[in-house]
Formats: C-alpha cells, structure tokens, sequence
C-alpha cells in the first residue's frame, strides 16, 4: 500500500549476515577520460562513520546496517550508541492504533514522510495508558492499573514493573514518563482517584512515584479533595508532575478543569493551594513536555456551552500564566466534530501531533515555524461509521532501554 514500509525489514536483528562488501563510486579524471576507482571504505575510518551516520534518523541508520558487512558491524557496536546518544534528539514519531481491539497500527515519521508497519511490545490492547519520554514508553493496563510494562518501542527491549501501591480499582488514572538524557535513569508517576463512598464531591487522591534507580516505588501524596477528582493527564517536566483536575458541580464553566503542580522533590501539599487556572473554559486537556516546558493543547469550548467544542488552541506555561502559541486554523478544524472530548494529542521537541478520534488524519504543528500541515495519508482507511482512532507520540532512541 502507498506509503507503507514494513518496519521489520529495517531491523538491525534482521539483517543478513552475508552481505557482501560496498559497492565503490567512481569518477572520470582528467587525464583521457580514465576511470578512478574510489572505495568509501578507504576514504572514511570507523570513527567518522560512526559520527556521519549517527545522525541519521532512525529509518535511514537501519538501511545504513545492510548496506555491508562493515556498517553492519557499525551500527551494531556499543561505541556506535554512544555517539549516537549524543544526538540531541530524534523528531517524534507518531503511532496510529487502527483497531479498537488490537494494539495495531502504523508509526509515521516526520523526517522521512513514512508510515511504517511495527508491532508494539507488552502492549494488549489499544485503551491501555500509556505515557513516553526520550526513547522509552510505559503501558498500563486499563482494567486493574496494576500491570506496567516500558519498553523501547524500536529495539523492542520490555521490563515488567511491579506492581505499584495504593487503591488498585481507582476511577481515573494518570500515567506519565520522565527519562534522563544522561543517566538513562527514569521516573514514572501514577495519579490515582476514586470517590469517597456516598459523597459525590468527595474524591480520594494518591501520587505513587516509581524510580528505575532503586526499582521501588513509593507513595508520596495521599489526599481528599473536595469539589474536584482526578482524571487522565498528567506529565513530567523538569522534576515537576502536572496533572489536570476536574469539577464535580462547585463553580463557574471557566472552573471545569484546573492544573495542578507537584514538586516531585519538595512533595508540597496540599495540592489545592498549587492549583493554576485553565486559560478559559476547555472541552478538554492534553498536557505534553516539549524541551522542558508544559504545554497544553484544549478544546476551546463555547461561552454559553462549555461542553461543545469551537476551536483547538495550544499554551505554553510561563510561571503561573499561561502563553497561547496557536490555533488551529478553521480550515484544518473543520471535521473534529461538536463534542466535548473530539481528539488525541501529543508531541515532544518541536512537533506537536493532533488526530481527530473519528478519522485516521494526522495534523502536525511544528512549535518552531508555527506552521499548520497535514502529515502523509496514513495507510488505513475507515472501516464503519463509528470506528474510532488514536495514538501516542515517542522519539526514536537506539541507546536507551529500561
């Protein structure tokens, strides 16, 4: 299908083992038009390979790998990841679930233009939560919360967690991923609310924190709010959790949702006094960490009806103010749909990813240009009128695992 590779086939374990040497390049002297035969292998050492071809992206580094035996062997070697852990960053893939059953999709890659075919570890269905962060993606299943895999979705190399504490049914659930550029360590946080048995204002909220280094988790906030709950987004930046609360029936329209924040290492409470305005009344919240700084993507709902949706804009949090960097365009809107909660979004870096749950279109923003543009046609089409999509952002990394 047009615009579908397998991923499989630029596997680096795919790879035959019996490729022959590199073809050399020639060129025409000037002396009675006599061919010179020139060998990239005896222009370029190792080491400046190794360095040329850590900056590649991803899918190209993977052809790169079969071209020969000897870039094979590049590409394989633990001296080729670390160069290649010095490249500041990958622009971020996107992954399409195109089933409502099972975890299949596409990945697309912006760099290249490409969707390809790939097959997700750990993961057993599409509604599990998942959260990402430089190379690395936890799953948590969406029945008891308790089983937690992370994995990188590339090498395809998977650690099942423990099982983390606190209430294991809890109504709403917020997962989100931080990882260390340097260290590989990482943090995974897990907001978790339930109700208060007969009081509907009520809601129980706890925040457990896993740490790779000591491989525990711990409890680091119990509480009970009143006139707010918990729900479904949350993210990590710069050692910060932020996480969307949201009225249960106490307030104005403009009060359905707040941001709250969380020193993951001062652990301040209580909560309700870190709580920051929303800028104005919102559908809905996608929270995402692009080089360090929250940014949220909403539906921007109307003034008389809060609950329908009339546009899509995206903040950046300076302080405790929020900053709008874009909205999206009417023409590009056009097809989200009226209700409160239309689409998925996600991104890191400079790329911010928004998909329509009732189409398989793929719109990017790009933070830096400030530029609108649809990506190439994913390779599904829509199979019945009430099939829904989504997905999830990650950065291709070769060098990290969990």
């Amino acid at each position: 299908m047009e615009g579908e590779t397998s991923w499989n086939s630029h596997c680096i374990d795919d790879m035959s083992k019996d490729i022959g040497e590199f073809d050399s390049f020639s060129e025409l002297s000037d002396e009675g038009n006599k061919e010179t035969i020139i060998s990239v292998d005896l222009i370029l050492p190792d080491d400046l390979l190794e360095r040329i071809l850590a900056y590649l992206p991803i899918a190209s580094i993977f052809r790169a790998g079969s071209v020969c035996r000897r870039w094979h062997e590049i590409v394989s070697s633990k001296r080729f990841l670390w160069n290649f852990s010095h490249v500041l960053s990958q622009k971020p893939w996107y992954f399409m679930f195109t089933s409502s059953d099972e975890p299949v999709g596409y990945a697309y890659d912006p760099v290249l233009r490409k969707w390809y075919s790939i097959e997700l570890p750990c993961i057993q269905t599409p509604n599990w939560f998942i959260a990402s962060s430089c190379g690395l993606v936890c799953f948590m299943d969406n029945d008891s919360r308790s089983e937690l895999h992370v994995c990188n979705p590339i090498t395809k190399i998977c650690k099942k967690l423990q099982e983390p504490p606190g209430m294991k049914f809890s109504d709403y659930s917020a997962l989100s991923l931080s990882v260390s550029r340097t260290s590989h360590n990482y943090t995974i946080s897990i907001v978790k609310s339930k109700q208060v048995p007969g009081n509907f204002l009520q809601w129980d909220l706890s925040i457990h924190i896993y740490d790779s280094e000591t491989m525990m988790w711990a409890t680091s906030l119990t509480e009970v709010l009143t006139g707010w709950r918990g729900g479904d987004e949350s993210v990590i930046c710069d050692g910060v959790l932020y996480f969307l609360i949201y009225s249960t029936g106490i307030g104005t329209p403009e009060n359905r949702h707040s941001l709250v924040t969380y020193n993951l290492s001062s652990r301040s409470s209580p909560l309700i006094r870190s709580l920051i305005p929303v800028p104005g009344p919102l559908t809905c919240g996608r929270l995402m960490n692009l080089k360090g700084k929250l940014v949220m993507v909403g539906g921007i709902g109307k003034p008389d009806r809060p609950d329908i949706i009339k546009g899509i804009g995206i903040w950046v949090l300076n302080g405790r103010n929020w900053v709008e960097v874009g909205r999206m365009p009417h023409k590009f809107f056009q097809g989200f749909g009226e209700l409160d909660d239309v689409f998925a979004s996600s991104g890191t870096d400079n790329l911010i990813y928004i998909q329509s749950y009732g189409a398989p279109a793929l719109l990017v923003f790009d933070m830096n240009q400030k530029l609108w543009k649809w990506s190439l046609k994913c390779p599904v089409s829509k199979k019945f009128p009430l099939q829904l999509f989504t997905g999830f952002c990650f950065e291709p990394r070769l060098e990290i695992a969990p």
